[in-house]
């Protein structure tokens, strides 16, 4: 027996666009730039540039095919403004820009018959992860294999004619572009190398020869972020009266604290975006005269008498105190901790201050069991790390540990001189030496 489809449905099913697999590349390039997008690039999902994001990518889109990239620019001159309250309302309205034209672009790609998700450009992200990777799309590396831009020394995009005031989206497509573009990563590099970031940058994250201290840049210009908000809360935790919380935490630190968590939270710094000159719209005051641009953008951020917030004996506090002695030092936790040994690794050469190596060359072996079974070599010579999985050549001191109780001294629950007379953690070679490691990572 046959039966008859509801008239609601036959109505529906008469309406409803038909499904279309592909699209042409400028027809899909007109919808994003008319969304409000000031470029665009598309990225195939089975290009090696994001192949390590592809797994992530189908989670948010089973099927998805393509990548779209696009830029929304920001302005400058809020972003280099000395009060970082200009600044941080221009980062937060562009970043509400870039979910706007995203939204807008899914819309007109569903309303043609095809599917489309748009990842947060940054938060709200899956905390359910955390302190894992928390966010779905790594909005970099998809710009950069867009040909959208390229990586400065100080870690941001450059766009060819913005520089890098601009913030990144990137929406999944099941789309398969027609005819194929093969968007390719720009053949030249726009960041002058000028090194005016490192000279703003308030903590010596950037160094001017390509290192990253991604551990400074984190603790300072993100503090009111997660991390900063988990040490915040345990200082509240550990206050034993209001008085005890005061001495802890000053009045504008409170203060800055609510306004992060009322109106989104706030950056600290920011400044290596700022004094970036690069981008066709952007160099000419920087060629007009590099006097006058460091007078006028740099030398206003330099001086600015305000918090720098470091962790006790990393780089980022002897960097502060030689290089910006007018400033005032808070000393702080990062309130970020591992919960794992694959993350710690991972998170080594995030954490790892060179500074603080000069002058040890050694090389350590690690070996965990319990909940975790692990091996790892970690190598510090040259004030240089490198970590390898595996026992890897003749160590000078060698860690056999329960993974567990091992995360547990770090994280401050469970005694190292416990953890050693109980022989849930047994060490080879010089304790000194041992003590040298925990310094590379305060």
């Amino acid at each position: 027996m046959k039966l008859d489809l509801h008239p609601t449905v036959k109505l529906l099913k008469k309406k409803a666009p038909p499904p279309r697999a592909t699209l042409d590349v400028s027809a899909l390039r007109a919808i994003c730039l008319e969304a409000g997008a000031d470029d665009v690039g598309f990225v195939e999902l089975d290009r090696p540039e994001v192949r390590d994001q592809r797994d992530d990518v189908l989670s948010v889109l089973p099927g998805a095919r393509t990548l779209v990239s696009f830029v929304v620019r920001m302005n400058r001159d809020d972003i280099r403004s000395p009060p970082r309250s200009v600044a941080n309302l221009e980062f937060h309205h562009a970043n509400d820009a870039v979910n706007d034209v995203g939204r807008t672009i899914v819309r007109a790609l569903l309303d043609r018959g095809h599917r489309a998700v748009l990842p947060s450009a940054g938060f709200p992200m899956e905390m359910d992860r955390f302190p894992g990777k928390t966010w779905i799309i790594s909005h970099k590396p998809v710009a950069v294999a867009a040909g959208l831009g390229a990586m400065g020394i100080h870690r941001n995009v450059i766009h060819p004619r913005f520089g890098n005031f601009i913030l990144l989206g990137t929406i999944v497509t099941d789309i398969a572009l027609h005819p194929p573009e093969r968007s390719v990563p720009l053949d030249y590099n726009p960041c002058l190398e000028c090194k005016l970031c490192v000279a703003a940058c308030p903590v010596g994250a950037i160094g001017a020869d390509g290192h990253f201290d991604f551990s400074s840049c984190l603790t300072h210009n993100y503090r009111e972020f997660m991390g900063g908000f988990t040490d915040w809360v345990e200082n509240i935790a550990d206050a034993s009266d209001a008085r005890d919380y005061r001495a802890r935490v000053t009045d504008s630190e409170s203060a800055s604290m609510w306004q992060s968590l009322s109106f989104g939270a706030n950056y600290k710094a920011a400044y290596c975006l700022a004094v970036c000159p690069a981008g066709e719209d952007v160099i000419g005051p920087f060629l007009a005269s590099r006097k006058d641009f460091t007078v006028q953008v740099v030398r206003p951020l330099q001086e600015k008498k305000e918090p720098i917030y470091v962790i006790p004996k990393s780089d980022a506090e002897a960097y502060v105190a030689k290089r910006f002695p007018h400033k005032i030092v808070r000393r702080v936790r990062n309130g970020l901790r591992v919960n794992s040994i694959e993350a710690l690794l991972l998170g080594m050469p995030l954490r790892f201050q060179r500074g603080q190596s000069e002058g040890l060359a050694a090389r350590y072996h690690f070996s965990f069991y319990g909940s975790e079974h692990v091996d790892a070599t970690v190598d510090i010579r040259d004030q240089m790390l490198t970590v390898e999985r595996g026992l890897n050549g003749v160590a000078d001191v060698h860690v056999s540990a329960d993974a567990s109780v091992w995360l547990g001294t770090l994280r401050k629950d469970k005694s190292l001189i416990w953890a050693l007379l109980t022989r849930r953690v047994r060490v080879r070679g010089p304790l000194a030496l041992l003590r040298r490691f925990a310094t590379c990572f305060p």
